[in-house]
């Protein structure tokens, strides 16, 4: 399985996924200070991960901590948080890792320092177990929406990449294989930052499944020749009613499926469910550099002085959404009572 970050005795290391598909080299954080550059520089990337690598980065902090007083780890823990809070700001997963660190330390702040300290790695290393856990669950539970065989597009990288392990989309698509399904693969290339023509396909390639590159502008008419059965993405937040926010240019994907008669899923894990986000228009949008438009691999491909937009993501309306793949099973419209519903379930169902 792909190693995006594990903790070890050194520190927090990443494959550094600005360097795939031709190089596989790794970072080892050894501050909080450098696993927010990762997070803040999509060395790591996607939703779930950055969640995880928030929780190491907050117990490497904490564990680095010179205090010797519990009020004196706490200060140090809030301005942990705070650092790396300011990250990224449309992944919803970050808040949520940096929520259940701070709920752990509070639960253990009895103990002795060195305990804390112990407690919040481990806290971390659970949440990396069950990222992985997750999006097998999830595999499970969407492989039974894929076509049995043909093809399903996904945009950006929702994989092994983008989680603790396996994926969420990709897991979807892994899944599906895994049980016979006769899957080819249809990833958009995800401009700017080519998520889909580096990442996606780097990851399907290693586990042999078929895969195509398409540029971005390519997707409607490979749908309207027939050659797209099922659209799967993932998700950096889903709000109270649905709306979906994800990489640029997924909107844009979903109208697209909505006019060729295709399902559009979505498949995330119950922490980027953001419950108390009424709908899409409260999502912050993460606006990156714009060098991220005017260069690709460092030479430069527009004119001086014109005017870029580069925003990271973009919100797609729950109505063209068919379902929603968690862990604890498939969501369907009315958006508002099945993500409830889901969100407070122990065991798994299709609601």
């Amino acid at each position: 399985m792909i190693q995006t970050l594990e903790w070890t005795d050194q520190g927090v290391r990443f494959l550094d996924q600005t360097k795939l598909p031709t190089e596989e080299t790794y970072v080892t954080c050894k501050t909080h200070e450098q696993v927010a550059d990762v997070i803040r520089n999509m060395v790591v990337r996607g939703a779930p991960a950055i969640g995880v690598a928030a929780a190491m980065g907050i117990a490497l902090g904490v564990n680095n901590s010179p205090a010797e007083s519990v009020a004196g780890l706490k200060h140090d823990l809030d301005q942990i948080c705070d650092l790396i809070g300011k990250t990224r700001p449309t992944a919803v997963n970050l808040f949520w890792a940096i929520g259940r660190m701070q709920e752990k330390f509070e639960r253990v702040r009895i103990w002795p320092t060195l305990q804390i300290k112990r407690a919040l790695i481990e806290e971390a290393q659970r949440m990396h177990a069950e990222d992985i856990a997750a999006n097998q669950a999830m595999g499970r539970y969407g492989a039974t929406l894929m076509p049995t065989e043909g093809g399903v597009l996904t945009h950006c990288n929702a994989g092994a990449l983008a989680t603790a392990g396996y994926g969420t989309a990709l897991g979807v698509i892994r899944a599906a294989v895994e049980q016979g399904k006769k899957i080819h693969v249809y990833a958009d290339e995800t401009r700017p930052f080519l998520q889909g023509s580096r990442l996606t396909a780097w990851e399907l390639m290693k586990d042999g499944i078929p895969t195509t590159v398409i540029s971005d502008n390519m997707a409607g008419a490979m749908m309207h020749r027939g050659k797209i059965g099922a659209i799967i993405v993932g998700a950096d937040r889903v709000a109270a009613n649905g709306d979906v926010a994800n990489k640029i240019g997924t909107y844009t994907v979903a109208i697209l499926a909505k006019e060729h008669g295709i399902p559009f899923y979505v498949a995330a894990p119950i922490s980027t469910i953001d419950l108390a986000c009424p709908d899409g228009t409260h999502i912050p949008i993460e606006q990156r550099n714009p060098k991220e438009v005017t260069h690709i691999a460092g030479k430069q491909m527009v004119p001086d002085g014109v005017s870029i937009e580069n925003p990271a993501f973009d919100v797609t309306p729950a109505k063209y959404v068919a379902a929603i793949i968690t862990e604890k099973g498939i969501a369907r419209a009315p958006y508002n009572e099945s993500l409830q519903k889901l969100a407070g379930k122990e065991s798994a169902v299709e609601v």
